[in-house]
């Protein structure tokens, strides 16, 4: 029987393999060759936009062979899975060093901290999501890897908060993950509607604001 729209019987859609980088660098020099590669593949999509970029002019732009990005990447879905990854565990890392192993902040600094890099504004040279790749999203994300995604920030805030030693009463696991999705879904939803840089910059205040308040009120 197909799955036609409200039934929930049929399996979802699965990604074309092609969709999907081949492999993670793991050694410098792999490593430097593919950061190269994401390197010309933004610089590319600005200029050229989704519809002008092509994994040769990505190679020729990066300065690496054709063979060496499809030894990676078989198709620019690929790259632009690879590269949204990439981005991710940049964001990951930058949470652990800045919020939970930075040293000497009290707990109002450091959540705000932790609120700022998960929601502000995008860096338009090194954007992790924007409005132009949500509108590719499905063509290189499946529900499982959306998944993966809350679960990996939601361990980060656990870690944050946990890292506040003067903090006299933690919030419970329930109540992180709600603002791990009050948070993330906000900063996807403002890459949809677009807002302006004001009303992004107060919402993302606001944000910081209500979570700090609420830690205060249960003190």
């Amino acid at each position: 029987m197909k799955s036609r729209f409200g039934n929930t019987k049929g399996s979802p859609p699965t990604l074309n393999a092609r969709a999907k980088p081949l492999k993670r660098p793991s050694q410098a020099r792999a490593i430097f060759t593919v950061e190269a590669i994401y390197e010309a593949f933004v610089r590319i999509w600005h200029r050229a936009g989704w519809s002008g970029l092509t994994t040769r002019e990505v190679a020729l732009e990066a300065g690496v062979a054709i063979g060496t990005l499809y030894d990676y990447f078989p198709s620019k879905e690929a790259l632009l899975s690879g590269y949204i990854r990439h981005r991710l565990d940049v964001l990951l890392a930058q949470l652990d060093q800045e919020v939970i192993q930075a040293t000497d902040l009290d707990w109002p600094t450091r959540i705000k901290r932790l609120v700022c890099l998960t929601c502000g504004p995008e860096d338009a040279r090194h954007p992790l999501f924007n409005h132009a790749m949500s509108l590719i999203e499905h063509q290189i994300a499946e529900p499982k890897h959306h998944r993966r995604v809350y679960e990996e920030l939601s361990q980060k805030w656990r870690e944050a908060f946990a890292a506040c030693s003067d903090l006299p009463m933690q919030p419970s696991a329930p109540t992180i993950q709600a603002w791990v999705i009050m948070a993330w879904g906000g900063r996807r939803y403002c890459v949809t509607a677009q807002p302006a840089a004001e009303q992004t910059a107060a919402w993302l205040s606001e944000m910081e604001t209500m979570i700090c308040s609420r830690l205060t009120s249960a003190l």
